[in-house]
C-alpha cells in the first residue's frame, strides 16, 4: 500500500517518539508498503528548524538523510497539488497539513496522521 505520512508522524518515527503507536511503526516497517515523505513535510521541517522549534541530529542535512535512510520516498509538488489545494474546505489553517491533503487526494493514498482537523477531509487515513 501506498501510504503518505503526515509530518508529526515522519518526526515521532525518526525520533524513535514514545507517542507513535505501535500498529503505526509497524505499518511504516512494512516492506509491503511504500512510504512517501512530500517535500512539503521537509520544508515544513526546515522553517520550525530555523526559528528553533525543533532540532535534529545534523539539522535538515540529517532529517534528510534519515528519510533517505528508512527507504522513504520523497513525494514532490505538481501542479495538480496546489489546484487540489485551492478546491479543499478551508478546515485547516495550516499550509503544509492543507498540501498534505491535497497531495493524498490527488494521489489517492491514506494519509497516516493523527491530527483531528485532518480527519475531517474526506480522505482515507490511518492512525
Amino acid at each position: 500500500m501506498d501510504i503518505v505520512l503526515d509530518t508529526h508522524v515522519v518526526w515521532w518515527f525518526l525520533n524513535g517518539n514514545e507517542k507513535t503507536p505501535k500498529t503505526v511503526r509497524e505499518t511504516i516497517l512494512n516492506a509491503e508498503n511504500t512510504i512517501y515523505v512530500s517535500i512539503a513535510t521537509i520544508w515544513e521541517v526546515a522553517i520550525k528548524m530555523s526559528i528553533g522549534k525543533m532540532n535534529f541530529d545534523g539539522g535538515i542535512d540529517g532529517f534528510i538523510e534519515a528519510i533517505e535512510g528508512n527507504d522513504f520516498t520523497l513525494l514532490g509538488i505538481d501542479p495538480q497539488h496546489i489546484k487540489a489545494v485551492t478546491d479543499l474546505p478551508f478546515i485547516h489553517r495550516d499550509p503544509f497539513d492543507r498540501m498534505l491533503v491535497a497531495q493524498a487526494m490527488v494521489e489517492d493514498m491514506p494519509i497516516m496522521t493523527s491530527d483531528a482537523n485532518v480527519l475531517k477531509y474526506d480522505i482515507r487515513s490511518i492512525w
